[in-house]
């Protein structure tokens, strides 16, 4: 069954709306945390992951219209992986002039671990993911009872087997695989939504 997003106005719609304050506190609230693990699985320290954050977000904030409007802009977080990407060489370049071959992890990434293009996308990609399930699960927790989500969480995050998790639970098997169904579909929905308003188009 195909998602049909709300049909409130995209996320990125609203970020070009400079006084959609909310828009911003919600994009940065889901992308920063990603920005961010991307920068550190490259070598970057972590105050110099949250600065190449901070600098990607301006960025962004920046160039939203013209990705807008952009005919062949492509996905969106395949821009942002180019837009992150470019930050960063400029960032370790800088750091590599200001303090030489010696010492900062900054140097020895742009040294030694020389970024791809393509997998720092692929790495982006896993972490919004990533990221896009934490918060949705976050969304959609107080939609369950308790017993519903400890089966989910049993079965499907800490691989105990649905016989087990139905003993611990006091459920049947039967409705230990429904509770997970019922929670998984309502997280893929979750996680579409949150892709389709980045992306104009929903994606699992």
């Amino acid at each position: 069954m195909r998602f049909a997003p709300e049909t409130r106005q995209s996320l990125m719609i609203r970020l070009s709306d400079a006084d959609d304050a909310a828009a911003w506190e919600e994009f940065v609230a889901l992308y920063r945390p990603v920005i961010i693990r991307l920068a550190r699985f490259r070598g970057l320290q972590q105050a110099d992951a949250e600065d190449l954050a901070q600098q990607a977000l301006v960025a962004v904030a920046a160039k939203i219209p013209q990705w807008q409007t952009d005919r062949d802009r492509g996905r969106f977080r395949t821009w942002l992986s180019r837009v992150v990407r470019n930050i960063a060489v400029n960032m370790l370049t800088r750091h590599r002039e200001e303090r030489g071959c010696g010492g900062t992890s900054a140097v020895k990434l742009i040294n030694g671990r020389p970024a791809d293009e393509q997998c720092d996308e692929e790495i982006l990609e896993t972490e919004w993911r990533r990221e896009a399930l934490r918060r949705a699960a976050d969304q959609v927790r107080s939609e369950f009872q308790t017993e519903t989500w400890e089966a989910f969480l049993l079965t499907a995050l800490d691989g105990i087997s649905v016989a087990e998790a139905s003993a611990r639970i006091g459920r049947s098997a039967g409705a230990v695989y429904v509770a997970r169904s019922r929670i998984m579909k309502r997280l893929q929905e979750k996680v579409r939504q949150m892709s389709g308003e980045i992306e104009g188009s929903p994606q699992w």
